[in-house]
């Protein structure tokens, strides 16, 4: 079995996980809308990460919606002591699939709410506000109204920490004038490297980073620099990105996602694997290439 430990650990909240975790996005069906097409298998994988040594799971409710979440509750609860579920609110579905901003402060309560039903507990360890702006990717705009919400529900004791995903340098500033911030949850791989200055910014607070997309989402990450150096370590090219992120800085902390056992056994193997400095000298130079 792989030793994901030799990937060390970082705070999350008020615990130590492992910077080798797992989401479980992918969980659901097609588009992550309805159930999986294998729901035998995605309780395996579930229950396989964790025999694993995993402490981390990401999670939403609008993963489905509520799909992800019944799972989790079906395959772990109750949970392990050592076990913190990460969750995200911010968005509900729409009968055709869409993704439709819910972002008031009754929208918040609701989804909370909603969170803690579907997994089964008293206290959501850690809640993501996930801003969605007009486009994919971070935009600007005020988060004032809906995080000091999640801040009031956390004063009420339902969440134990708060979080942020796509967000912007001011938006995790603005949220962190109004709530402690344990984690921001952004899109960052080996190609898409818009927050180098933010993961270091957030090391020396001692925030947590937590790049979804690793190894690239819906559209996989090609390069042919990043094959040859898998390569020549005996490794896959997705492994190779993930241990990538995981020298990237000590704040890093990983959730590839997946709903094959082989595929997740495939992603954990990247925790120990060890990237020379030759090696990473030429991963660094697709990112660079990608952003001139």
């Amino acid at each position: 079995m792989t030793d994901i430990t030799a990937a060390g650990a970082f705070p999350l909240g008020n615990r130590t996980v492992k910077r080798m975790g797992y989401g479980a996005m992918q969980l659901a069906g097609p588009g992550v809308f309805g159930p999986p097409k294998d729901r035998d298998a995605a309780l395996a994988v579930l229950r396989e990460a964790v025999a694993s040594g995993v402490d981390h799971i990401d999670t939403s409710d609008f993963y489905g919606p509520h799909i992800t979440n019944g799972l989790i509750r079906e395959a772990l609860h109750p949970y392990p002591d050592d076990l913190v579920i990460v969750t995200k609110v911010g968005a509900v579905r729409g009968d055709d699939a869409s993704w439709i901003p819910a972002s008031t402060p009754t929208d918040l309560t609701r989804a909370v709410h909603d969170n803690l039903r579907n997994l089964g507990v008293d206290v959501l360890d850690v809640v993501n506000f996930r801003f969605i702006g007009p486009g994919h990717g971070p935009s600007e705009g005020s988060i004032e109204e809906p995080f000091t919400a999640l801040a009031e529900l956390q004063r009420q004791g339902l969440i134990r920490h708060l979080g942020i995903s796509n967000a912007t340098p001011a938006q995790v500033t603005q949220a962190r004038g109004i709530a402690k911030v344990v984690c921001v949850q952004n899109h960052y791989n080996l190609v898409h490297r818009a927050d180098d200055i933010l993961i270091d910014e957030l090391a020396d607070l001692g925030i947590a980073y937590v790049p979804f997309f690793p190894l690239g989402g819906f559209t996989p990450l090609q390069s042919s620099t990043l094959s040859n150096v898998a390569g020549e370590l005996g490794a896959t090219p997705m492994q190779a990105a993930l241990a990538w992120l995981l020298r990237r800085a000590s704040n890093v902390l990983l959730i590839p996602g997946t709903s094959s056992l082989d595929h997740l056994h495939e992603n954990l193997r990247a925790a120990d694997l060890k990237l020379s400095d030759e090696a990473l000298a030429k991963l660094d130079v697709i990112g660079e290439k990608a952003v001139q």
